[in-house]
């Protein structure tokens, strides 16, 4: 099976402009994301990466530095179509794809190499995705951050065999006896989704045909779409180890926060 893990990159952002490019312990953010997806691919030299832009001066920086890059058009819907725009690019076809979003310089390689691991051993998932299982203190700091910021955060609810059911801003699922449950394991039963996905690519170009669906609009949630339409996401649980679990970054404070956490 051929893989390639393609990295979008915009270089617009409301919040932060530039980000791709702004440094990050001495380097652009975007080339610690290229320095995962490396490490993600090293035991398997057929693997593809490149970046994905539509901005020259990421596309710059790419040459530059030696970075694989694909210039898509600029008009996409979602960052999703941007990546079937850039798997049409490649110069051989690929049977799945890593989408490992430009602005998440903290992912774990592991947690790339795990989605890669389980497309093959879960050839009939359309989707595969990671998640991890909270601890009773991951969960209260989760409970204690939606008081303030009610949409930062998404849990999953899976299947025995790992199947996601759903997808919600919300923390599911509610839970009974909580208190017994806290005595007898260190984990909690909720687990929460970390937004990096794999995708068949036979999937993912059916992804872009379909609407948006009526709670992925609700929820903000694009995952949802697919459930919707009855594909499956198979859900990779995965583990920081103790790693900063911090999933992108969306401001100059996060950057700054990238930062201590590095140092």
């Amino acid at each position: 099976m051929k893989t390639a893990i393609l990295i979008p990159a915009r270089y617009g952002s409301t919040r932060f402009p530039g980000k791709p490019l702004a440094l990050l312990k001495g380097k652009a953010v975007l080339h610690h994301v290229y320095d995962v997806a490396c490490a993600a691919a090293s035991e398997d030299a057929s693997i593809a990466i490149a970046v994905a832009t539509d901005d020259e001066r990421i596309a710059s920086y790419c040459r530059t530095h030696d970075i694989p890059c694909l210039v898509t058009a600029s008009e996409f819907p979602t960052g999703t179509d941007r990546v079937m725009a850039a798997v049409r690019m490649l110069p051989a076809p690929v049977d799945f794809v890593v989408n490992l979003q430009g602005d998440a310089p903290l992912t774990p390689p592991d947690f790339v190499s795990s989605l890669i691991a389980a497309s093959q051993a879960h050839p009939d998932a359309d989707i595969v995705t990671p998640v991890v299982r909270l601890s009773w203190t991951d969960l209260d700091h989760l409970r204690e951050s939606k008081e303030t910021t009610p949409f930062s955060g998404t849990t999953a609810v899976l299947s025995p065999k790992g199947r996601a059911l759903w997808f919600s801003k919300n923390i599911i699922p509610a839970i009974r006896k909580e208190s017994d449950l806290r005595v007898t394991s260190p984990l909690s039963p909720v687990y929460r989704h970390i937004g990096l996905y794999g995708y068949k690519r036979t999937a993912l170009e059916r992804y872009i045909t379909l609407t948006p669906s009526f709670y992925e609009e609700m929820e903000g949630l694009e995952q949802l779409r697919a459930l919707e339409n009855g594909m499956a996401i198979q859900a990779v649980l995965c583990d920081y180890q103790g790693r900063p679990a911090m999933t992108g970054i969306d401001s100059p404070e996060d950057l700054a926060r990238a930062e201590a956490l590095l140092s």
